[in-house]
């Protein structure tokens, strides 16, 4: 790096790193202010509550870094304004376009930071933070229904090479992973109930396959029609088979890491984990819409830090009379929050018209770059 690049790069990280800090304080007040109503119930205790939203603080730095991001280049600038810095470094021939570039350069660690947190930490901590809470509070996860969790499974391979398509109702999934309650309704190639399943509880065995419990196993047979008696498909007879059996192995498609989307919102989830419930959501024909514009926003929000930088290089450019250095950097927070806002209300706005993920997840992003260089290019020229 040039030697204006360096000391652009050390202002403007330094002061990153205390606006990062500062915000995520603010938001540790908040959060543990919320955890407050849940201390006290079960095991649940104060301590529990600052250690959840502790863990809670990667996924909070995730959010934050793009508008501190801007935040603290907007204040390095205008500081550089006001002080007549800038403009030295404009009479000594930086021009804007080489700016540009030395800004976006010291972006590129900005967002490597970005994914490295929204992919490693993030979840991980996340799921962490769920886990404490459940334990302490002695709940399990399930969802709105009074009858637990739905997921459909389809099984593409068996022995015969028949296609078994299978409806599984959880009643509990515990923090742990191990789920209770179990009811497994098992249909064949053409749609007919032919075994159903219930289990008191069930725990994952590497490479696909469930352990269950005190199963009680019922298979459906088709009982041949009497002799001389035409066959009715509307009103086929079975025959009921039921064994009881204290284990069996269960081959699934189901992984503890697709049932440990109820754990995490799909915003705080790895992509290679959206990515793998997305193709499980695709196989058994079911709507993905809402995944696949969490895993386009994942894969582009790191590039906001980029965006963000080039919002704030206008600010360089304007004199100490336009505005003291505070009325910049609360126009630049103004500017930072108005881009996490119209982000999520543009995410919910295209799951509702069902737009395309990646134009739903590039479109504010490419909105406020055109922004960025509109207001770069005005100031230059004025």
């Amino acid at each position: 790096m040039r030697i204006y690049e360096k000391y652009f790069a050390r202002q403007v990280y330094l002061t990153f790193i205390f606006i990062l800090f500062a915000f995520s304080g603010l938001f540790f007040f908040f959060d543990l202010i919320n955890e407050l109503n849940s201390v006290g119930h079960g095991n649940y205790k104060f301590q529990y509550a600052v250690l959840r939203v502790a863990l809670q603080t990667p996924s909070r730095f995730y959010e934050i870094i793009p508008v501190a991001a801007l935040i603290s280049s907007i204040y390095v600038f205008a500081q550089m304004a006001a002080n007549s810095e800038y403009t030295i470094f404009r009479v000594s021939g930086l021009a804007t376009n080489q700016a540009l570039r030395s800004l976006l350069k010291i972006g590129i660690p900005l967002v490597f930071l970005t994914y490295v947190i929204g992919e490693v930490i993030g979840p991980y901590t996340d799921q962490l933070s769920e886990r404490v809470r459940l334990e302490a509070l002695g709940s399990a996860v399930s969802t709105n229904f009074e009858s637990g969790v739905w997921v459909k499974d389809t099984l593409t391979a068996r022995a015969d090479g028949e296609q078994v398509t299978r409806f599984v109702n959880v009643g509990k999934l515990q923090p742990d992973a191990t789920i209770t309650d179990v009811r497994i309704y098992e249909f064949d190639s053409k749609f007919r109930l032919s075994n159903v399943r219930i289990a008191q509880s069930g725990r994952y065995q590497p490479p696909g396959h469930w352990l269950l419990k005190d199963v009680t196993d019922t298979q459906l047979l088709d009982v041949a029609p009497a002799a001389n008696t035409p066959k009715d498909a509307l009103n086929p007879v079975y025959r009921a088979n039921q064994t009881t059996l204290p284990e069996y192995s269960l081959r699934s498609e189901l992984t503890p890491q697709i049932l440990s989307v109820l754990l995490v919102s799909p915003d705080n989830m790895s992509m290679f984990n959206l990515f793998r419930y997305i193709e499980h959501l695709q196989q058994n024909h079911q709507d993905t819409q809402r995944y696949e514009i969490a895993l386009w926003r994942k894969l582009l929000y790191p590039f906001a830090v980029l965006v963000m930088l080039v919002l704030s290089l206008p600010f360089a450019y304007l004199h100490t009379r336009a505005g003291v250095v505070g009325v910049k950097v609360f126009g630049g927070i103004m500017l930072g929050m108005s881009f996490q806002l119209f982000n999520t209300l543009f995410s919910h706005i295209g799951m509702l018209n069902t737009w395309p993920a990646p134009l739903t997840a590039a479109t504010p992003g490419l909105v406020y770059l055109v922004l960025g260089l509109v207001g770069l290019k005005w100031v230059d020229r004025h």
